[in-house]
């Protein structure tokens, strides 16, 4: 896969770069309030006789040595080479090393319902909090060490914890910060600007430019007038604008010049009934989905579409998942970082999730299901890039860093991906994405040090995804567990 074929102009990427901070910063020395979570200083690390899954999709290698030399990738060692004078060494034994997770479609924000109730009854208007302190260090914790926020609802807070980040003030990934959705009329969202016209669009890509984001989201009830001129502005600014989209149809958003649709397939509106231009009909995608099966004419003009097109599609299959009887389990360790009251909320949603069991509807949503991890299999095969993240959204039950591990998961589970072909997807498909493909996503010499150990082998058994115990960013080692406890019963309050 050519990166430039997915990348904007060098000449915009360089115009741009005087506005929004990079996605990946000089490395900071940890303040005081991230020296607690460092288990492994900044310097020169051998890691002996590990397990290495590249990020390219080719096979692991066994009994390998990763040299690391302060926030680079100095050297992959054939077994049975030397150490160099001068490196601390860590024993890798059994376990493996990939490439930090580059989360594609990740929030900042919980969603919460005041007042829910055991029957799913909630009080309006539904409200999203932002988790400032727990949202960073969840995603740290499981091994993202770039994300894109996909979508904010409070924007300055995001450019300013990117900022506290950055300067090493507190524990989280490199993040690329997406500005406000760009959301029309009749959002479900009252924390959502709700654009006016085409020309409202254009001013709100431009302002939110200069005070430094580095993408935008269209959403659902955008016009393609709007959608048009929010594309037009961020490109001339050298960004590039995802969509969960609903009103406009991805052949439409495709012909615009859209860089990525997120959700893979389910958000597609081109076949329902009755599809309105302009309006998001409230069926919602579902009938484009069930009539769109795998490898039919529709599904294959599509698909060739978007690769014509250069569009990537961000699969986010663990919010979907939530929406399928019991299909997704129950992590224990997932449920220890929420409030007793968001864990109680989410409970009271999965049980109803559970209730439907082989009703209609369920079985229904059930195919629709299956339709788009074989569509998104069918576009990642036929020379697409697919991205991926978790969405922590829906019904709580998907939560930062966690859901990102999920998602690599079911692209092997649900999808057919092999363990490193889905590792790439959630590491080097988004780094080519962001133009970063030179710096992140794989393991290679002169790369930048965005690693996980893991303890197991995900190329045999991808559960071990989960089993991460030092996560390096810039070189440095970070202690998983110790980041997972500092937000035990936190996360939905802050």
């Amino acid at each position: 896969m050519q990166i430039a074929r997915w990348g904007i102009t060098a000449a915009l990427i360089v115009a741009s770069a005087a506005l929004a901070a990079p996605v990946l910063a000089p490395p900071a020395a940890p303040g005081p309030q991230v020296q607690p979570f460092v288990r492994v200083p900044a310097g020169r690390i051998a890691i002996t006789h590990v397990r290495i899954i590249d990020g390219t999709g080719a096979p692991a290698m066994d009994d390998r040595t990763l040299l690391v030399d302060g926030a680079k990738i100095a050297a992959i060692q054939d077994p049975g080479a030397p150490v160099p004078a001068g490196y601390r060494t860590i024993d890798g034994t059994g376990e493996t090393v990939i490439p930090g997770i580059v989360g594609m479609h990740n929030h900042m924000f919980y969603i919460a319902r005041p007042n829910l109730t055991p029957a799913g009854h909630a009080d309006e208007p539904l409200v999203v909090p932002e988790m400032i302190f727990t949202a960073p260090r969840l995603y740290l914790a499981a091994g993202v060490t770039t994300m894109r926020t996909t979508g904010s609802v409070e924007p300055y807070a995001d450019l300013n914890v990117k900022q506290k980040i950055d300067s090493g003030a507190m524990p989280g990934p490199h993040m690329n910060v997406t500005g406000p959705y760009l959301e029309g009329p009749n959002s479900a969202f009252i924390q959502m600007h709700q654009l006016r016209d085409a020309d409202d669009a254009r001013q709100t890509v431009a302002f939110w430019a200069d005070q430094g984001v580095n993408s935008y989201k269209a959403y659902m009830n955008i016009t393609r007038a709007e959608l048009g001129a929010a594309i037009k502005e961020a490109h001339r600014r050298g960004l590039k604008l995802t969509g969960h989209l609903c009103s406009v149809t991805y052949p439409e958003a495709a012909a615009l010049g859209i860089d990525d649709l997120e959700h893979g397939f389910f958000v597609n509106t081109q076949l329902d009934p009755g599809k309105k231009p302009d309006l998001c009909p409230s069926s919602g995608g579902t009938p484009t989905l069930d009539a769109m099966t795998p490898g039919s004419a529709e599904a294959n003009a599509l698909i060739k579409l978007l690769i014509d097109s250069h569009v990537a599609v961000t699969s986010t299959l663990p919010v979907f998942e939530q929406s399928l009887p019991l299909h997704g389990p129950l992590n224990p360790r997932a449920m220890t970082v929420l409030t007793p009251q968001a864990r109680e909320d989410y409970l009271y949603l999965r049980n109803i999730a559970a209730s439907r069991g082989s009703t209609p509807r369920a079985l229904a949503f059930e195919q629709a299901y299956k339709n788009d991890v074989a569509l998104e299999y069918q576009f990642a095969k036929s020379g697409g890039l697919l991205l991926a993240g978790p969405d922590p959204t829906g019904n709580g039950g998907v939560i930062p860093g966690f859901g990102d591990q999920r998602e690599i998961e079911l692209l092997v589970q649900d999808a057919g991906f092999t363990p490193v072909e889905a590792i790439r997807i959630a590491t080097l498909n988004g780094a080519i994405f962001m133009g970063l493909g030179d710096r992140i996503g794989s393991i290679a010499a002169g790369k930048d040090a965005d690693l996980l150990l893991i303890k197991g082998n995900p190329a045999a058994d991808i559960a071990d995804v989960e089993k991460v115990d030092t996560v390096f960013k810039d070189g440095v080692g970070y202690d998983s567990a110790k980041l997972l406890e500092s937000v035990k019963g936190r996360y939905g309050r802050y």
